[in-house]
């Protein structure tokens, strides 16, 4: 399964607003500074991440970014969804009963496929994995010089 340079970017801003939460909304142009990525790319994300309730944004001179929930009750799937959505990655299309004399055995059809059950069962399991894992044990396994380095970098931005 291949993810979309989004879900890094997502999760590094999410849990850079979670260690910035008392300092107000962050704007886009500081999250993109921040991690030196384009800004039109990343405000693209962060939307999608409103829409999803995992920030919220205000407009204005004081505007920004903010995460719209405490970031115990943030999981890592709620992010990788807002980015990549909910479909599932793999998707069975029953290529099994194509060709190769497939007309004289329906009968093994009529059972589910075993592929797609077995990738069903994987994805299943990263899911749920992500779903267990909180934007605040980031916060609490981040090396404390990750925060302090940022925090440092906020403030002298000068806001």
């Amino acid at each position: 399964m291949k993810m979309s340079e989004g879900v890094e970017w997502a999760l590094h801003c999410c849990l850079t607003l979670a260690w910035l939460a008392n300092e107000g909304p962050v704007p886009t142009s500081t999250l993109a500074a921040a991690f030196d990525v384009p800004p039109h790319y990343l405000n693209k994300f962060l939307q999608a991440l409103v829409r999803a309730g995992v920030l919220t944004s205000a407009a204005g001179a004081k505007g920004g970014f903010r995460l719209a929930r405490n970031s115990r009750d943030i999981s890592l799937l709620d992010i990788v969804l807002a980015i990549e959505g909910d479909d599932w990655a793999f998707r069975c299309t029953e290529i099994r009963q194509q060709g190769a004399g497939c007309d004289a055995h329906k009968r093994e059809f009529a059972r589910p496929c075993g592929i797609a059950a077995a990738m069903r069962k994987a994805e299943e399991a990263w899911r749920n994995e992500l779903a267990i894992q909180t934007l605040a044990d980031l916060v609490e396994t981040a090396p404390a010089t990750g925060e302090h380095r940022m925090m440092r970098w906020y403030a002298g931005r000068g806001r």
